[in-house]
């Protein structure tokens, strides 16, 4: 899978760019129009959708489609999800979320996240943590021009994302396609956490302890993109909501050192 978002949307970590210059045995970033057309030049099968230059994503079917590893895109009232993984609960999620028996995992986090965004006044950590599985999934709301991705904590699923040439943020489940794409601007996406455009990254595992930077260096030993751990040592006083733009306000209204902060 691949996402890609411009930089006037998303404002990801400054951390996550290297800070170290580019040798000559390194290929440079590349602009995201050629990062999407190499993605889906790879596959006879894959799938790309973009919006005004702002966004793209692009999707490739899994070979054996009943993995208990799935990648699954979905689309719904301008909300789009790429969901890899899968969930042990997912039925009684839908069940407490009264959704129809045919609702998959992309689906649901789709609804989760529509109704929380609109009417549910619930915690953003509880809402992942009550999520049973091995998963990983990038959400674009066109309507309101956001971004809201998050992987488990168990490790099973990995994504990774970096900075484009053009200052884009790149997220995918493929390394390769990272390293080719961001050059020495990128990192794994930290496991059990949750990124909002809007609100920074955090921790939904410990949510009430702060992200911090920890500078990262390759076999090459050059400067790479930052890896994001959890601060055992801090404490945030008070825990960002879900819901109502009203809920999502109190999410950014926290100070820069409370959560850790993007841009």
């Amino acid at each position: 899978m691949l996402s890609i978002f411009n930089k006037g949307l998303v404002q990801p970590p400054q951390e996550l760019n290297s800070p170290a210059p580019l040798n000559s045995s390194v290929k440079p970033a590349k602009l995201s129009p050629e990062i999407l057309k190499d993605f889906v030049s790879q596959s006879g099968n894959a799938f790309s959708i973009s919006f005004e230059n702002a966004t793209s994503f692009a999707y490739v079917p899994p070979e054996k489609p009943y993995s208990i590893h799935q990648r699954l895109f979905c689309a719904m009232d301008e909300i789009y999800c790429i969901f890899l993984g899968s969930l042990n609960n997912l039925c009684s999620l839908i069940k407490q979320y009264g959704l129809s028996k045919g609702t998959n995992e992309a689906m649901f986090v789709m609804e989760a996240y529509k109704t929380l965004r609109d009417r549910g006044p619930y915690p953003a950590d509880q809402v992942l943590k009550d999520l049973d599985g091995s998963f990983g999934f990038v959400i674009y709301d066109n309507k309101a021009k956001t971004v809201f991705a998050a992987l488990g904590a168990n490790e099973e699923i990995r994504l990774f994302w970096g900075i484009s040439a053009d200052g884009s943020v790149v997220i995918s489940d493929k390394l390769e396609v990272i390293k080719a794409s961001c050059a020495k601007s990128f990192a794994p996406f930290p496991t059990g956490c949750m990124f909002h455009s809007e609100h920074g990254l955090m921790s939904f595992e410990h949510p009430r302890m702060k992200i911090k930077a920890m500078p990262r260096i390759d076999s090459e030993g050059v400067m790479c993109g930052a890896d994001f751990k959890v601060d055992v040592q801090s404490r945030i006083h008070s825990m960002p909501r879900v819901g109502s733009e009203a809920n999502w306000a109190i999410w950014g209204s926290h100070n820069s050192d409370e959560i850790f902060r993007t841009g």
